[in-house]
């Protein structure tokens, strides 16, 4: 009797666990996180998209992961695709009466998936333009510089970033207002960011 009732039940696990198996490969991937063992490669492909997504939301300009993409400006130039041009001017609110250069750092970095190589004519990579509130240009880093022609190249993988680092001149500036830098590649005029910033006496 015990042997028969035993018996029962086991047969009665081995067919509950029939469809269960069947099922196994679909139940694995929607719960993927809760079961790592089973699959371990494709519970970690998974959840990361949607965190780099959130901290993309979260860290909208500096942010990465899954949101490199959309972030990335849509070039006409198809070679450019996944570049992003930063700026940043130190410091923020310019005491002119202290101040009389401006750091401009312009950071180049490759968001895609492919290395990207630039080619440039001469030993100048970018331009900064000071602009006013209308966008009238009224200081060029370029007019107080040597450029010579020697031609160069960059070459930069996936992930890789560049940094330039730059002062231009305040005295086109006046007290109490805001400015724009604005930096450009002049041998691929798409390359370009911008950055605000306020004056004060």
């Amino acid at each position: 009797m015990k042997r028969s009732l035993g018996l029962l039940v086991a047969l009665s696990f081995f067919s509950a666990s029939l469809p269960a198996q069947e099922g196994s490969p679909a139940a694995a991937t929607e719960t993927s996180p809760a079961a790592p063992a089973p699959a371990p490669v494709p519970p970690a492909a998974t959840p990361a998209a949607p965190k780099r997504g959130f901290f993309g939301r979260v860290m909208h300009p500096f942010g990465g992961g899954g949101d490199k993409a959309p972030e990335a400006p849509k070039y006409k130039d198809a070679k450019l695709r996944g570049l992003v041009v930063s700026v940043e001017v130190s410091p923020q609110t310019v005491k002119l009466s202290e101040v009389r250069q401006l750091d401009i750092k312009a950071t180049l970095t490759n968001t895609g998936k492919k290395s990207i190589e630039l080619n440039f004519p001469n030993d100048q990579r970018i331009e900064i333009y000071l602009l006013n509130g209308g966008d009238v240009v009224l200081t060029k880093w370029s007019d107080n510089h040597a450029i010579t022609e020697k031609p160069g190249s960059v070459l930069m993988n996936p992930g890789e970033h560049i940094e330039y680092n730059e002062k231009i001149a305040t005295r086109d500036l006046a007290r109490d207002k805001v400015f724009v830098a604005e930096v450009f590649f002049p041998a691929y005029p798409e390359l370009r960011g911008r950055q605000k910033f306020l004056t004060a006496p």
